[in-house]
């Protein structure tokens, strides 16, 4: 195999709690990943020369160092010792620096396809204890679906599916720091948590209404006041029918639940005459099928 192509996919949070800061600089969560219907195509392609080859359709990302889905390749090459290159093809249309894992997703798609095309023979638990030291989305992202997060986000455990719905994702233009947000967040006291539970509780009944009334995110109580936009969007949303409307992971990117995918275009347009965010999206949720 000298080359393949694979869909990086995008997350969202049905709900994000912090619990607390660890000495490292870590915070340990307790949230629900969900993969969507948004996605990048890494095209990885085998070269004869040594050496990591990173090319994306987007100007202002960096390919060489500095790109995760670089490091991910870098891993494998330096543990196995790998003396062929290989050309990692990136083609974006997860927002960048969105709170969307777009990034996290692109390097567990380079770390599940190399381990296809070098014949690595990782399996998936191997490849999320290699996915950790990148970043801690990664994991999830190389395993995808309804998944409950827990420590730093590299402790994995499978949901029920989410019930089928519509989609809608809005970014507004505007640039979140995440380690801005998470100073912000340890300077305060958390006095809501999100009720993680219930919203569990939700996926086992297979109850939209009652997920999307669930769902909370710890880190808008910071984020929001930043970007007063974000709270503009949530409102857009929910006033053309969203069931529920969420920043998700520290932002800026907004996301709704609808029942129908007119509704959600109902308020995909209302978002775009009110110049709220060009980057608007109606998409669906992502099931994985487990074993």
């Amino acid at each position: 195999m000298n080359q393949v192509e694979l869909k990086a996919l995008a997350k969202i949070n049905l709900g994000l709690d912090v619990l607390g800061r660890r000495e490292n600089g870590y915070h340990d969560v307790r949230m629900i990943m969900q993969s969507i219907y948004l996605y990048d195509t890494v095209k990885l392609t085998k070269q004869k020369e040594p050496g990591i080859r990173v090319e994306t359709n987007l100007g202002f990302l960096p390919t060489g160092e500095n790109n995760i889905a670089y490091k991910a390749a870098k891993l494998l090459i330096d543990e196995f010792g790998i003396d062929e290159g290989i050309r990692i093809r990136l083609d974006k249309h997860i927002p960048v620096a969105a709170g969307l894992a777009g990034g996290s997703s692109n390097a567990a798609a380079v770390l599940f396809g190399m381990n296809r095309m070098f014949g690595l023979h990782l399996s998936m638990e191997e490849l999320k204890e290699r996915g950790v030291k990148l970043g801690a989305d990664v994991p999830y992202c190389i395993m995808r679906g309804t998944v409950l997060a827990e420590g730093i986000g590299e402790e994995l455990s499978v949901l029920p599916p989410m019930p089928k719905c519509a989609v809608l994702i809005a970014k507004p233009p505007v640039s979140v720091s995440t380690k801005a947000v998470y100073e912000a967040l340890d300077s305060k006291e958390i006095t809501e948590h999100p009720d993680i539970d219930r919203i569990i509780d939700g996926l086992k009944a297979g109850n939209l209404r009652k997920i999307a009334s669930s769902m909370g995110n710890v880190l808008e109580d910071v984020t929001i006041p930043m970007h007063p936009v974000i709270d503009e969007i949530k409102k857009a949303m929910l006033d053309t029918g969203a069931l529920g409307a969420m920043m998700s992971g520290s932002g800026p990117t907004v996301f709704g639940l609808f029942e129908s995918r007119a509704a959600a275009k109902a308020a995909q347009k209302k978002i775009r005459d009110r110049s709220l965010a060009k980057q608007v999206h109606v998409t669906n949720i992502h099931s994985v099928r487990r074993n």
